[in-house]
Protein backbone atom coordinates (compact mmCIF):
# COMPACT_ATOMS: atom_id res chain seq x y z
CA UNK A 1 0.00 0.00 0.00
CA UNK A 2 1.56 3.14 -0.90
CA UNK A 3 1.71 6.07 2.06
CA UNK A 4 1.01 9.52 0.87
CA UNK A 5 2.52 12.28 2.90
CA UNK A 6 0.89 14.62 4.82
CA UNK A 7 1.91 18.34 5.24
CA UNK A 8 2.66 18.66 9.35
CA UNK A 9 3.10 21.77 11.34
CA UNK A 10 7.00 20.56 11.47
CA UNK A 11 7.01 20.52 7.94
CA UNK A 12 5.73 24.35 7.83
CA UNK A 13 8.27 25.29 10.75
CA UNK A 14 11.00 23.42 8.13
CA UNK A 15 9.99 25.28 5.10
CA UNK A 16 9.86 28.75 7.63
CA UNK A 17 13.64 28.19 8.22
CA UNK A 18 14.40 27.18 4.81
CA UNK A 19 13.09 30.41 3.26
CA UNK A 20 14.46 32.57 5.86
CA UNK A 21 17.89 31.71 4.63
CA UNK A 22 17.41 32.91 1.39
CA UNK A 23 14.96 35.80 1.65
CA UNK A 24 14.00 38.32 3.86
CA UNK A 25 10.67 38.22 5.29
CA UNK A 26 7.91 40.37 3.26
CA UNK A 27 6.30 43.31 5.40
CA UNK A 28 3.66 43.82 7.59
CA UNK A 29 1.90 46.72 7.35
CA UNK A 30 -0.57 47.54 9.99
CA UNK A 31 -3.76 49.36 9.63
CA UNK A 32 -6.94 50.28 11.54
CA UNK A 33 -10.17 49.72 10.48
CA UNK A 34 -13.26 50.59 12.65
CA UNK A 35 -10.98 51.33 15.40
CA UNK A 36 -9.28 47.85 15.22
CA UNK A 37 -5.58 47.80 14.48
CA UNK A 38 -5.42 44.80 11.66
CA UNK A 39 -2.01 43.37 10.40
CA UNK A 40 -1.76 42.90 6.55
CA UNK A 41 1.04 40.51 5.82
CA UNK A 42 2.06 41.98 1.86
CA UNK A 43 3.27 38.59 0.18
CA UNK A 44 2.95 40.65 -3.13
CA UNK A 45 6.24 41.91 -2.17
CA UNK A 46 8.09 38.75 -2.48
CA UNK A 47 10.54 38.69 -5.61
CA UNK A 48 8.34 37.17 -7.60
CA UNK A 49 4.97 39.35 -6.60
CA UNK A 50 3.75 36.40 -4.66
CA UNK A 51 3.45 33.86 -2.06
CA UNK A 52 3.79 30.65 -4.31
CA UNK A 53 7.91 31.17 -3.97
CA UNK A 54 7.57 29.57 -0.81
CA UNK A 55 5.97 26.53 -1.93
CA UNK A 56 7.94 25.68 -4.55
CA UNK A 57 11.01 26.22 -2.77
CA UNK A 58 10.55 24.17 0.26
CA UNK A 59 9.40 21.37 -2.95
CA UNK A 60 12.27 21.59 -5.10
CA UNK A 61 15.24 21.84 -2.31
CA UNK A 62 13.28 17.97 -1.35
CA UNK A 63 14.14 16.64 -4.53
CA UNK A 64 17.20 14.58 -4.67
CA UNK A 65 20.05 15.24 -7.10
CA UNK A 66 18.54 12.62 -9.86
CA UNK A 67 14.79 14.13 -9.76
CA UNK A 68 16.56 17.32 -9.94
CA UNK A 69 18.13 16.31 -13.51
CA UNK A 70 15.27 15.09 -14.84
CA UNK A 71 13.47 18.68 -14.44
CA UNK A 72 10.15 19.42 -12.99
CA UNK A 73 6.75 20.24 -14.73
CA UNK A 74 3.88 22.19 -13.18
CA UNK A 75 0.71 24.05 -14.00
CA UNK A 76 -0.65 27.53 -13.48
CA UNK A 77 -1.84 30.85 -14.32
CA UNK A 78 1.02 32.99 -13.45
CA UNK A 79 2.19 32.50 -9.64
CA UNK A 80 2.91 29.35 -9.34
CA UNK A 81 4.73 29.48 -12.63
CA UNK A 82 7.37 32.28 -11.78
CA UNK A 83 7.75 30.43 -8.18
CA UNK A 84 8.48 27.06 -10.00
CA UNK A 85 10.91 28.71 -12.47
CA UNK A 86 12.33 31.28 -10.18
CA UNK A 87 13.11 28.08 -7.78
CA UNK A 88 14.15 26.10 -10.88
CA UNK A 89 16.73 28.52 -12.03
CA UNK A 90 18.69 29.41 -8.49
CA UNK A 91 19.08 24.69 -7.86
CA UNK A 92 19.91 24.30 -11.79
CA UNK A 93 16.77 22.51 -12.52
CA UNK A 94 14.55 22.55 -15.94
CA UNK A 95 10.91 23.52 -15.48
CA UNK A 96 8.18 23.40 -17.61
CA UNK A 97 5.54 25.29 -16.81
CA UNK A 98 1.65 24.29 -18.56
CA UNK A 99 -0.26 27.89 -18.53
CA UNK A 100 -3.95 29.03 -19.88
CA UNK A 101 -3.12 30.72 -22.90
CA UNK A 102 -5.57 33.28 -21.58
CA UNK A 103 -3.52 34.18 -18.51
CA UNK A 104 -2.27 37.67 -17.69
CA UNK A 105 0.85 38.67 -20.38
CA UNK A 106 2.99 39.92 -17.51
CA UNK A 107 2.57 36.45 -15.91
CA UNK A 108 3.28 34.40 -18.88
CA UNK A 109 6.05 36.82 -19.89
CA UNK A 110 7.49 36.57 -16.33
CA UNK A 111 7.99 33.12 -16.05
CA UNK A 112 9.69 32.64 -19.50
CA UNK A 113 11.96 35.68 -17.93
CA UNK A 114 12.83 33.53 -15.65
CA UNK A 115 13.73 30.35 -17.68
CA UNK A 116 10.84 28.24 -18.20
CA UNK A 117 9.38 26.46 -20.97
CA UNK A 118 6.04 27.38 -21.18
CA UNK A 119 3.38 24.71 -22.52
CA UNK A 120 -0.24 26.78 -23.59
CA UNK A 121 -3.62 25.33 -23.50
CA UNK A 122 -7.35 26.21 -23.68
CA UNK A 123 -8.67 26.97 -20.03
CA UNK A 124 -12.46 26.12 -21.77
CA UNK A 125 -11.73 22.65 -22.85
CA UNK A 126 -8.14 21.58 -21.75
CA UNK A 127 -7.41 20.15 -18.82
CA UNK A 128 -3.87 21.32 -17.18
CA UNK A 129 -3.95 18.64 -14.91
CA UNK A 130 -3.70 15.83 -17.73
CA UNK A 131 -1.39 17.33 -20.02
CA UNK A 132 1.37 18.65 -17.15
CA UNK A 133 0.92 14.73 -16.18
CA UNK A 134 1.09 13.38 -19.38
CA UNK A 135 4.76 15.77 -19.47
CA UNK A 136 5.91 15.19 -16.50
CA UNK A 137 5.25 11.05 -17.82
CA UNK A 138 7.05 11.67 -21.47
CA UNK A 139 9.99 13.46 -19.65
CA UNK A 140 10.11 11.02 -16.35
CA UNK A 141 10.22 14.48 -14.59
CA UNK A 142 8.45 15.44 -11.14
CA UNK A 143 4.92 16.90 -11.46
CA UNK A 144 4.45 20.07 -8.82
CA UNK A 145 1.03 21.15 -8.44
CA UNK A 146 0.18 24.50 -7.24
CA UNK A 147 -2.00 23.41 -4.25
CA UNK A 148 -2.04 19.46 -4.05
CA UNK A 149 1.26 18.62 -2.55
CA UNK A 150 2.21 18.37 0.59
CA UNK A 151 5.73 20.30 0.36
CA UNK A 152 4.17 22.90 -1.40
CA UNK A 153 1.32 23.27 1.60
CA UNK A 154 3.82 23.70 4.15
CA UNK A 155 5.91 26.00 2.10
CA UNK A 156 2.57 28.28 2.14
CA UNK A 157 2.59 28.02 5.50
CA UNK A 158 5.41 29.70 6.03
CA UNK A 159 4.15 32.95 5.38
CA UNK A 160 2.26 32.43 8.95
CA UNK A 161 5.02 31.67 10.73
CA UNK A 162 6.46 35.26 10.08
CA UNK A 163 3.46 37.18 10.00
CA UNK A 164 3.08 35.51 14.04
CA UNK A 165 6.63 36.63 14.70
CA UNK A 166 5.89 40.06 13.31
CA UNK A 167 2.51 40.52 14.79
CA UNK A 168 3.60 40.06 18.30
CA UNK A 169 7.14 42.10 17.75
CA UNK A 170 4.89 45.00 16.55
CA UNK A 171 2.89 44.62 20.04
CA UNK A 172 -0.54 43.27 18.29
CA UNK A 173 0.09 40.07 20.06
CA UNK A 174 -0.27 36.24 18.50
CA UNK A 175 -2.54 36.47 15.72
CA UNK A 176 -6.23 34.71 16.84
CA UNK A 177 -7.66 35.40 13.49
CA UNK A 178 -6.22 35.09 10.27
CA UNK A 179 -8.38 36.05 6.55
CA UNK A 180 -6.44 34.15 3.84
CA UNK A 181 -7.37 34.09 0.02
CA UNK A 182 -8.21 30.93 -1.36
CA UNK A 183 -8.15 28.85 -4.71
CA UNK A 184 -7.12 25.45 -4.15
CA UNK A 185 -6.62 26.14 -0.96
CA UNK A 186 -3.01 25.47 -0.64
CA UNK A 187 -1.78 28.82 1.29
CA UNK A 188 -5.04 28.78 3.68
CA UNK A 189 -4.13 24.93 4.54
CA UNK A 190 -0.49 25.71 5.49
CA UNK A 191 -1.60 28.97 7.30
CA UNK A 192 -3.54 26.85 9.27
CA UNK A 193 -0.90 24.41 10.26
CA UNK A 194 1.24 27.16 11.13
CA UNK A 195 -1.34 28.62 13.56
CA UNK A 196 -3.24 25.88 15.06
CA UNK A 197 -4.92 28.34 17.99
CA UNK A 198 -6.23 30.29 15.32
CA UNK A 199 -9.75 31.19 13.40
CA UNK A 200 -9.10 30.53 9.98
CA UNK A 201 -11.46 31.97 7.34
CA UNK A 202 -10.97 31.41 3.47
CA UNK A 203 -12.24 33.90 1.07
CA UNK A 204 -13.14 33.34 -2.80
CA UNK A 205 -14.81 35.02 -5.58
CA UNK A 206 -18.75 34.51 -5.80
CA UNK A 207 -19.26 31.85 -8.50
CA UNK A 208 -15.61 30.10 -7.69
CA UNK A 209 -16.64 29.27 -3.86
CA UNK A 210 -16.26 25.78 -4.28
CA UNK A 211 -13.87 25.75 -1.13
CA UNK A 212 -16.53 27.37 0.72
CA UNK A 213 -19.29 25.19 -0.05
CA UNK A 214 -17.53 21.98 0.62
CA UNK A 215 -16.49 23.08 4.16
CA UNK A 216 -20.47 23.85 4.65
CA UNK A 217 -21.23 20.31 2.80
CA UNK A 218 -17.71 18.41 4.77
CA UNK A 219 -17.25 17.07 1.56
CA UNK A 220 -15.42 18.21 -1.74
CA UNK A 221 -18.04 20.40 -3.90
CA UNK A 222 -16.80 21.88 -7.27
CA UNK A 223 -17.39 24.80 -8.74
CA UNK A 224 -20.54 24.73 -10.92
CA UNK A 225 -21.56 25.00 -14.63
CA UNK A 226 -20.85 28.15 -16.56
CA UNK A 227 -18.93 29.54 -13.61
CA UNK A 228 -18.92 33.74 -14.02
CA UNK A 229 -15.88 35.52 -15.36
CA UNK A 230 -13.58 36.84 -12.64
CA UNK A 231 -10.79 38.76 -12.18
CA UNK A 232 -9.02 36.56 -10.15
CA UNK A 233 -6.97 34.27 -12.44
CA UNK A 234 -5.04 32.93 -9.66
CA UNK A 235 -8.41 31.65 -8.03
CA UNK A 236 -9.76 29.59 -10.93
CA UNK A 237 -9.63 26.14 -9.61
CA UNK A 238 -12.98 24.48 -9.88
CA UNK A 239 -12.02 21.78 -7.31
CA UNK A 240 -10.04 21.89 -4.74
CA UNK A 241 -8.30 19.05 -3.36
CA UNK A 242 -8.93 16.00 -0.66
CA UNK A 243 -5.68 17.34 1.26
CA UNK A 244 -6.17 20.88 1.48
CA UNK A 245 -9.76 20.54 1.92
CA UNK A 246 -8.91 17.80 5.06
CA UNK A 247 -6.49 20.26 6.52
CA UNK A 248 -9.24 22.80 6.52
CA UNK A 249 -12.33 20.99 7.59
CA UNK A 250 -10.11 19.60 10.78
CA UNK A 251 -9.53 23.06 11.44
CA UNK A 252 -13.33 23.88 11.07
CA UNK A 253 -12.16 26.84 9.05
CA UNK A 254 -14.91 28.70 7.52
CA UNK A 255 -15.36 30.53 3.79
CA UNK A 256 -17.04 33.46 2.43
CA UNK A 257 -17.11 34.96 -0.98
CA UNK A 258 -16.88 38.62 -2.42
CA UNK A 259 -18.15 39.98 -5.94
CA UNK A 260 -15.81 41.62 -8.37
CA UNK A 261 -16.67 44.97 -7.24
CA UNK A 262 -15.56 44.60 -4.07
CA UNK A 263 -12.60 43.27 -5.09
CA UNK A 264 -11.84 46.29 -6.83
CA UNK A 265 -12.93 48.31 -3.67
CA UNK A 266 -10.07 46.21 -2.34
CA UNK A 267 -7.80 47.00 -4.62
CA UNK A 268 -8.00 50.68 -4.35
CA UNK A 269 -8.07 50.72 -0.71
CA UNK A 270 -4.87 48.74 -1.01
CA UNK A 271 -3.48 51.50 -3.25
CA UNK A 272 -4.85 54.46 -0.87
CA UNK A 273 -3.78 53.38 2.67
CA UNK A 274 -1.13 51.09 2.32
CA UNK A 275 0.69 52.00 -1.08
CA UNK A 276 0.62 48.58 -2.41
CA UNK A 277 0.05 46.89 -5.72
CA UNK A 278 -2.66 43.81 -4.87
CA UNK A 279 -4.13 41.81 -7.70
CA UNK A 280 -7.66 40.94 -7.80
CA UNK A 281 -6.85 37.34 -6.43
CA UNK A 282 -4.63 38.78 -3.57
CA UNK A 283 -6.71 41.43 -2.39
CA UNK A 284 -10.26 39.02 -1.74
CA UNK A 285 -9.28 38.72 2.18
CA UNK A 286 -9.25 42.68 2.31
CA UNK A 287 -12.20 43.11 0.33
CA UNK A 288 -14.29 40.50 2.90
CA UNK A 289 -12.47 42.95 5.57
CA UNK A 290 -13.63 45.59 3.89
CA UNK A 291 -17.35 44.67 3.14
CA UNK A 292 -18.57 43.53 6.10
CA UNK A 293 -18.51 39.86 5.34
CA UNK A 294 -15.84 39.29 8.06
CA UNK A 295 -15.34 41.88 11.01
CA UNK A 296 -12.03 43.54 12.09
CA UNK A 297 -10.88 41.72 15.67
CA UNK A 298 -7.64 42.23 17.86
CA UNK A 299 -5.26 39.72 16.41
CA UNK A 300 -6.67 39.45 12.90
CA UNK A 301 -4.25 38.43 9.88
CA UNK A 302 -5.23 39.21 6.42
CA UNK A 303 -3.07 37.89 3.87
CA UNK A 304 -2.25 39.91 1.05
CA UNK A 305 -1.30 37.28 -1.19
CA UNK A 306 0.22 38.58 -4.59
CA UNK A 307 0.64 41.42 -6.40
CA UNK A 308 1.09 40.44 -10.12
CA UNK A 309 -1.85 42.94 -11.77
CA UNK A 310 -2.02 43.51 -15.52
CA UNK A 311 -0.98 47.31 -15.97
CA UNK A 312 -3.86 48.12 -18.05
CA UNK A 313 -6.78 46.68 -16.01
CA UNK A 314 -4.90 47.81 -13.13
CA UNK A 315 -5.40 51.25 -14.35
CA UNK A 316 -8.95 50.81 -14.77
CA UNK A 317 -8.87 49.33 -11.07
CA UNK A 318 -7.53 52.74 -9.95
CA UNK A 319 -9.91 55.19 -11.86
CA UNK A 320 -13.26 53.38 -10.43
CA UNK A 321 -14.04 50.44 -12.56
CA UNK A 322 -13.09 46.72 -12.26
CA UNK A 323 -10.38 44.06 -14.16
CA UNK A 324 -13.62 41.73 -15.38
Amino acid sequence: MTIVRQPTRAGVRDAAAKIAAILPPTPLFVHEINGIDVAFKAESLQPIGAFKIRGAWHRLTALDAEARARGVVAFSSGNHAQGIAWAARRLGIAATIVMPADAPRAKREATLALGAEVVAYDRATGSRELIAGQLATARNATLVPSFDDPWVIEGQGSTAIEAARQMVEAGLGAPAHAIVPCGGGGLAAGIALALPEARITIVEPAGWDDMTRSLEASWIEPVGPNPPSTACDALQTKEVSPLTFDVLARRDAKGVAVSEEEIATAQRWAAENLRLVVEPGGAVALAALLAGRVAPEPGVLVILSGGNVDIAAYGRVLCGGSES
